[in-house]
């Protein structure tokens, strides 16, 4: 950890054994009953400590594993995407919304805390992600459409993340969104680096929008969220170039 120059904490504190020595201590009998009382207090709340946890808004993953190009969304990206999609299910014309989440584990996890009545596929090369039970679906983008034949064109919203950065990658995640995606009305969203601008225009007409996606791995490419529909006043609006 850095200090700052001139930071308290880089002082040193005159008379400090002096002062510690006047400070009252307790007697051994003293500190066994007050550890058997808090003991006491544990049992009778249990949930105490959980609820202290459950405070906070972020999503427990695995670790990100680099070899398989793994960097997670941070925090404020995730919930910003899952609440985009949460607002594309609520408008839909279907009854039900089904969301196809292609190489994105943490929208998948975020989305399902914000909102557990979606539902949601997760195609991942990952099996750790065999933990989420049937909304696990392995996935191998070389292999682009080796999937259940009950997945094509089941989905009103599909979200991709590619690996890789490469033309290949992109073009072969693209054919399983269009292996996905439903006839009519289906909403697009593509999250990857800025320097695949126009190919994912080319091959499936998707803009970017002016919200910049971040992971917490400090990234050095620019990142962008595209979309084939234009998100008006949310996510920023659409970037797309007249």
């Amino acid at each position: 950890m850095e200090v700052e120059e001139g930071n308290e904490s880089n002082k040193t504190i005159p008379h400090e054994e002096e002062e510690d020595e006047d400070q009252p201590m307790l007697s051994s009998q003293a500190l066994e009953a007050l550890k058997e009382f808090l003991n006491e207090q544990k049992e009778q709340n249990p949930f105490e400590e959980e609820e202290e946890k459950s405070d906070s808004d972020e999503v427990a993953l695995v670790t990100e594993d680099w070899r398989l190009s793994q960097f997670w969304y941070d925090q404020q990206t995730a919930e910003t995407i899952a609440k985009e999609i949460q607002h594309l299910c609520a408008s839909s014309n279907s009854s039900s919304c089904s969301v196809a989440c292609i190489a994105c584990p943490t929208l998948y996890a975020y989305l399902k805390k914000i909102d557990p009545t979606i539902s949601i596929q997760l195609l991942e090369y990952d099996k750790r992600f065999e933990q989420y039970g049937s909304d696990f679906t392995f996935y191998d983008y070389n292999q682009p459409e080796a999937l259940p034949p009950a997945m094509k064109n089941g989905y009103q919203v599909v979200v991709a993340d590619p690996p890789y950065l490469s033309k290949e990658c992109l073009e072969k995640v693209a054919q399983t969104m269009e292996y996905l995606m439903q006839p009519g009305e289906c909403y697009l969203l593509l999250l990857t680096g800025g320097v695949q601008r126009e190919r994912a225009a080319e091959l499936l007409s998707l803009y970017p929008c002016g919200f910049r996606p971040q992971h917490s791995s400090k990234l050095g490419n620019e990142f962008l969220l595209f979309t084939n529909y234009n998100p008006e006043e949310r996510l920023g609006g659409w970037e797309r170039e007249k």
